[in-house]
């Protein structure tokens, strides 16, 4: 067991099946996409059907008005927004703090301290923060440098994204210490397909010793 607890979101579900893996396996949070161009995006109505007991239901946003994520959120039955645009804090404050998941691309910043000077905006604004990899949008599947995020200020509950499965969640967890993990294509057999092999290999790492 780790020396903290680190929630564990899986994004990217398409189905009830994979759904059912994330409830089986104890996740904490489950994510639907809801952008065009993702090979794992659903519609609202796809959302709705897939039950998740027990987990907090969060939906990926790009590009959509605040009227649309309210819309969304109402209708798919979601807890939280996870806004992966440029979306600024007016927006953030439209939807309400505790139903915001912001995201940062750390490779913008220069420095930690520019990182954490953004953070500090959307403080008043966001209940989670995701730091992701590459320079915008998502879905890279590529990692990221876990040292910049090294001792990052707690300004809020946060997660990494970028690629991570059974074959790097170590090196990342102790590469920063995050307070959460963003699962998605590390844990696939194919886009929008996930490999309970890989995610129980996960699971296990996390609840179980994390050996160095």
């Amino acid at each position: 067991m780790l020396d903290k607890e680190i929630f564990i979101k899986v994004c990217g579900i398409t189905s009830q099946h994979d759904a059912d893996l994330c409830v089986e396996f104890d996740a904490d949070f489950i994510g639907f996409i809801f952008h065009a161009s993702s090979p794992r995006c659903v519609t609202v109505e796809q959302v709705r059907a897939i039950e998740t007991p027990t987990l907090m239901r969060t939906g990926v946003f790009t590009d959509q008005s605040v009227d649309e994520v309210k819309r969304i959120m109402q209708h798919a039955r979601l807890n939280l927004a996870q806004l992966h645009g440029d979306q600024d804090p007016e927006f953030c404050k439209a939807l309400g703090r505790t139903r915001v998941m912001k995201v940062f691309w750390p490779s913008r910043y220069a420095t930690r301290q520019e990182l954490e000077a953004d953070m500090e905006r959307f403080a008043p604004y966001s209940r989670f923060y995701l730091f992701d990899a590459g320079s915008g949008g998502g879905g890279h599947g590529t990692e990221q440098d876990w040292s910049f995020l090294a001792g990052l200020r707690g300004i809020k509950t946060w997660f990494i994204a970028g690629g991570l499965g059974p074959h790097n969640l170590k090196q990342a967890i102790m590469g920063c210490n995050p307070c959460g993990l963003d699962l998605n294509s590390g844990v696939e057999s194919a886009p929008g397909v996930k490999s309970a092999e890989k995610l129980k290999a996960v699971f296990d790492m996390v609840h179980g010793p994390l050996v160095p």
